[in-house]
């Protein structure tokens, strides 16, 4: 794939990074690259995506296991490829990372997993969070603090999915797309 705009050379691309204070790995990755070319708008996005990975306080299992449901659902390669490492590195067992791409007929999942995953689909189906379901979610989220936070979570990676995919940023040289099995899903057919 190739990306729709042109990505800001890797010394731009960290210099920047470092004027935002952005930790070096994701100054180099290629939505990085991509959204510098628009420096006070990447300053804006990654402030509240490093918010968000580094600064949350909504458990950080439920927020990767939306991102993942997110990036299966949109087929966003980039999101499936990138948010696989963070959420083995952040201690979630493949299996259970997988079961998003399933999630209804998961033994695996929790109810608290679950209840999130119910609403990111709502949300991805253009829905409201229904009552029934927000009920649900705020049995396991009871600090309105990380309600507010589980919201603004899935907006920021649906955005990023919509970013990702219309700009067909690639991912990474010498990254396995699609990781563990290289399944596809059919959203990613297009």
């Amino acid at each position: 794939m190739t990306e729709r705009v042109t990505m800001v050379s890797m010394e731009k691309a960290k210099q920047l990074g470092e004027d935002i204070g952005l930790p070096a790995p994701m100054a180099t990755r290629s939505a990085f690259r991509v959204l510098a070319n628009n420096p006070p708008l990447l300053k804006a996005v990654f402030g509240q995506l490093t918010t968000l990975l580094l600064r949350n306080t909504f458990d950080t299992r439920l927020r990767e296991l939306i991102i993942m449901r997110i990036g299966w659902v949109t087929g966003s390669e980039y999101e499936w490829t990138q948010h696989w490492r963070v959420a083995l590195n952040a201690g979630i067992p493949a299996e259970d990372v997988l079961a998003v791409r399933d999630w209804q007929n998961s033994d695996r999942l929790t109810a608290a997993d679950k209840a999130v995953l119910a609403a990111t689909d709502e949300t991805l189906a253009g829905k409201t969070i229904s009552d029934a379901t927000w009920a649900e979610v705020t049995k396991h989220v009871v600090d309105p603090g990380q309600q507010v936070e589980f919201v603004v979570a899935m907006a920021n990676w649906t955005m990023f999915s919509i970013l990702l995919r219309n700009l067909k940023i690639p991912v990474e040289d010498g990254v396995m797309v699609w990781p563990p099995d290289g399944l596809r899903p059919p959203s990613a057919e297009g």
